[in-house]
């Protein structure tokens, strides 16, 4: 039986078990997808494991995305250009990380229709999914990116990945169409995001990535405010359908069913 996992620290909110095991029944494959909390120092032994063909295929979630990187032979060039991987498989002998978040990002707002082009965005964090998101931010042609991280060092480092990137300080007032939530913040419903949610008006896009809890206190209230807002489950189906695609060679469904295996 094949084994594949996803890993990260903390790893009890993942539900990517879930749904991959929920593919793998449905497509009779005989493999099994669990989940692994561990700390940094473990990575290297973990991906080894790769090699040796003990795992099959491994996610990464927060916070090795880019920890993983020196442990790997070969980054696609989406994961190359971010600096971030969340897919990693092996491919004749060769460990190779690759980011389906950019993917799963984009699919999802193509799947909300919020229309991007000459948008200004407001992104609040510098680790885990944020360059990716920020790359597919690109690609969809909006007008303006504006990131703001707790540790302003770390959101300056991204600009040497996107020279554009606008940087303000932490709880600094920003004018956007959709904000971003790109951060941990709110995995255990607490709110440390310092932010004036009366100070932009009603009628913005606010986007958590987090999707377990499904409404975060972010998006609690943001909607008290009249704002629109969505979390961050599609975004989750589709980096998984990505992830699942290139292990497997098959293209899962996404219908209400799996749709509702996350509610």
């Amino acid at each position: 039986m094949k084994k594949y996992l996803v890993i990260g620290n903390p790893i009890d909110h993942s539900l990517s078990p879930k749904l991959h095991n929920h593919w793998l029944k449905g497509n009779n494959i005989n493999a099994i997808y669990d989940k692994k909390k561990i700390n940094e120092n473990e990575l290297k032994k973990i991906i080894s494991e790769v090699k040796e063909e003990k795992i099959n295929g491994i996610n990464v979630t927060v916070p090795f995305k880019k920890a993983v990187i020196p442990f790997l032979d070969k980054l696609s060039p989406e994961a190359k250009d971010t600096q971030s991987v969340n897919t990693i498989y092996l491919q004749n002998g060769i460990i190779i990380g690759h980011n389906t978040d950019i993917a799963g990002f984009e699919l999802a707002i193509k799947y909300a229709k919020y229309d991007l082009i000459n948008k200004k965005i407001f992104v609040l964090g510098a680790g885990g999914v944020a360059p990716s998101i920020i790359y597919a931010l690109r690609k969809m042609k909006v007008s303006k990116i504006t990131l703001s991280n707790r540790t302003k060092e770390k959101a300056e480092s991204l600009k040497n990945l996107f020279k554009d990137l606008e940087i303000v300080e932490w709880g600094e007032r920003v004018d956007f169409d959709m904000i971003i939530n790109a951060t941990s913040i709110g995995l255990k419903n607490e709110d440390g995001l310092n932010f004036d949610y009366s100070a932009n008006g009603p009628d913005k896009y606010f986007y958590d990535v987090i999707y377990n809890p499904k409404e975060t206190l972010f998006l609690k209230r943001a909607k008290l405010f009249g704002n629109k807002t969505e979390n961050g489950k599609m975004m989750f189906i589709y980096q998984a359908h990505q992830s699942f695609t290139i292990w497997h060679k098959i293209m899962p469904n996404i219908d209400e069913e799996t749709i509702n295996l996350l509610i």
